[in-house]
């Protein structure tokens, strides 16, 4: 039997106030007009109880949601966009910003190799009984007759009060069943801020293996949605307690525990980088960002040395973990492009503003930061600044007044030379129709000293300095302007 509950639910927001929204009012009607049981489920029911904003409304049909689907589009008129997937049973409408999904009830069953289930027509309890955690199993009744009725057979409502993400059923065969819903515990957790129960946790950590059998792309989806999260630590701590990080991110897995030797041991570098993501998920929504605080620290596992003289050595571990970036995103199905770019480029320099930091901030070498930094110079000072994590707070403020130094003059810099946007002031094509040079090694020589000249501020970044530099310059290799005379 189902818990039904009617009306007002204490501490929560009134579901009734949302159903007075034309589209319910709407879909009630057509309904009615077809003679099927129509309910919202799912994450809206969820989030209307959570005061969450929502654009994505779930409608389950006992009865085909396609046909509602189509009635529903046909009332609506022009402007509403129906697409229809019937090999799915499923439809959507589109309209004025509000997207409806509609699926008639169904059951499942599932084989032991395969997240793929076998599919049938079902009853309300059927498909209730097949969703993934109670706080996303309550269902509204749409029909005029109940309207509002709350259908809340596993408890979730109260689950939601609670900050609970547990099973409808026995959470072995749900996360055997479907392992990306494994993905979907955390991820939860980590959006909402809510705790997993300790059966359900326990659950994930022995079906942790099943994993392997969902596609690249659904991980990945799930694993951004974490990093998006408000404190993705929640989620990554959860993927690691669970097993799951070592399936996906063996290379993060690899940095946690500390190693002793002489009674010195190193930070946990794991632990370390939790933080660092979180610092950076407080200053920015950027996705690439925060996976490059993520990332930030991966090479340091393969580097890792004990010198009985100086301790614990990570030398090299941002070079390192810049060659890793690629093939990590390639095996993960993240995109390939400027975001892989930008992120090894992050890891890459994530050190130079510190190096900066601790020995002397000269010109020329600010100069050499904006230039190979460029226009995200500015995300990779927040990536440093939230780098560091030290307990001593007099090292925190030292360095956080020695980074404001070293903004300080990339600000100044910036302003005098236009390095950010660098583009040598003379380019090869001119240096070759000057010389009447082909492509070759002398035309690379002197584009990379006038380029050298102006980030050691030998020349300011301005044409006639740089066309002056490349005159002398040529000089010295022997190269005249083939316009000169012979005695040039």
């Amino acid at each position: 039997m189902f818990a039904v509950f009617v009306g007002k639910m204490l501490n929560i927001k009134p579901i009734s106030d949302e159903l007075n929204r034309s589209v319910f009012r709407t879909l009630s009607e057509v309904a009615d007009t077809l003679g099927v049981p129509c309910y919202v489920v799912g994450g809206y029911v969820r989030d209307i109880i959570l005061g969450r904003k929502s654009k994505d409304i779930d409608i389950l049909v006992v009865g085909s949601g396609i046909e509602v689907a189509s009635r529903y589009a046909a009332i609506l008129g022009k402007g509403a966009s129906l697409a229809v997937f019937r090999n799915f049973g499923t439809a959507q409408v589109k309209y004025r910003g509000l997207e409806v999904e509609f699926v008639g009830a169904r059951k499942e069953s599932y084989s032991h190799d395969s997240r793929k289930p076998v599919v049938e027509n079902g009853t309300l309890d059927d498909d209730l009984n097949r969703r993934d955690f109670t706080i996303n199993d309550i269902a509204v009744c749409l029909n005029s007759g109940s309207f509002g009725e709350i259908c809340d057979p596993f408890g979730g409502i109260g689950d939601i009060e609670r900050g609970i993400i547990r099973t409808p059923l026995d959470p072995d065969t749900t996360f055997s069943d479907d392992p990306l819903r494994m993905m979907r515990a955390v991820r939860f957790a980590s959006q909402l801020q809510f705790t997993v129960e300790p059966n359900t946790l326990a659950a994930i950590s022995r079906n942790a293996g099943r994993l392997k059998i969902i596609s690249g792309e659904r991980i990945i989806d799930e694993l951004n949605k974490i990093m998006a999260s408000p404190r993705p630590s929640v989620g990554l701590r959860l993927m690691e307690r669970t097993s799951l990080l070592q399936i996906v991110l063996p290379e993060l897995a690899a940095l946690k525990g500390v190693q002793s030797i002489d009674g010195r041991g190193h930070k946990d570098n794991f632990l370390h980088t939790l933080t660092v993501v979180d610092n950076v998920a407080e200053k920015s929504p950027n996705l690439w960002l925060r996976w490059g605080a993520l990332l930030h620290d991966i090479g340091k596992a393969a580097v890792k040395r004990y010198d009985k003289r100086t301790g614990w050595t990570f030398h090299n571990h941002n070079f390192i973990g810049a060659k890793m970036v690629p093939q990590l995103f390639r095996r993960l199905k993240l995109p390939m492009g400027e975001e892989m770019k930008y992120v090894r480029k992050m890891v890459d320099l994530h050190m130079r503003p510190i190096a900066l930091v601790e020995d002397e901030v000269t010109d020329s070498a600010v100069r050499r930061l904006l230039f190979d930094a460029g226009k995200d110079i500015d995300d990779l000072m927040l990536l440093c600044e939230a780098d560091i994590t030290s307990k001593n707070r007099d090292k925190v403020e030292r360095y956080m007044k020695n980074f404001a130094t070293v903004r300080r003059k990339l600000v100044e810099i910036e302003e005098k030379d236009r390095i950010r946007e660098f583009q040598p002031p003379v380019s090869g094509e001119e240096i070759m129709r000057v010389f009447g040079l082909p492509p070759s090694k002398p035309v690379g020589v002197i584009k990379d000293a006038i380029k050298e000249a102006i980030l050691d501020g030998v020349i300011p970044n301005s044409y006639p300095e740089a066309y002056d530099f490349m005159l002398t310059t040529a000089s010295r290799l022997g190269l005249k302007p083939k316009d000169a005379g012979p005695d040039a």
